[in-house]
C-alpha cells in the first residue's frame, strides 16, 4: 500500500516537499508511519524548520530533535503532544486547564486597554 499523502489543502502556509536524506532517516529508524500519522500542518512544520537551519550542525540537532519526538509520540516541536484526533478530524491537545496552585491573576485582564 503506498504511504497516504497529508491533506494539506487546508494548510495557509508554504507547503514543504519532504528531503530525501529525511525521508531516509525516517524510514531507517522506522517512523515514517508515525509521522504519516500526524496531521498535515506537524509534517509541514516539521520539514521547513529543518530546513530553515542555516548551519548543518543546526539542521542536523533538528532532525534528530524530530526524530526523537516520532519516537516518544508524545512531544511535537519540543510541546506535550497527546496525538488525539477529534471527530472532526482536528488533532487535540492537551487541555488547556491550569494545574492546581497556578496563579490565574491574569485571568480577566484580556482585551483591557
Amino acid at each position: 500500500m503506498p504511504p497516504r499523502k497529508p491533506d494539506t489543502s487546508r494548510l495557509t502556509r508554504a507547503i514543504h516537499p519532504m528531503p530525501a536524506f529525511v525521508k531516509a532517516l525516517l524510514v531507517g529508524r522506522g517512523l515514517m508511519d508515525a509521522y504519516r500519522s500526524r496531521p498535515a500542518y506537524q509534517q509541514n512544520d516539521y520539514i521547513g524548520w529543518i530546513m530553515r537551519a542555516k548551519l548543518d550542525a543546526t539542521r542536523q540537532k533538528r532532525v534528530t530533535q524530530m526524530l526523537d519526538e516520532l519516537d516518544a509520540g508524545n512531544k511535537y516541536m519540543n510541546m506535550n503532544w497527546s496525538g488525539r484526533v477529534r471527530a472532526s478530524g482536528r488533532v487535540h491537545g492537551s487541555p488547556r486547564r491550569p494545574k492546581a496552585g497556578v496563579n490565574m491573576a491574569w485571568k480577566g485582564k484580556r482585551g483591557a486597554g
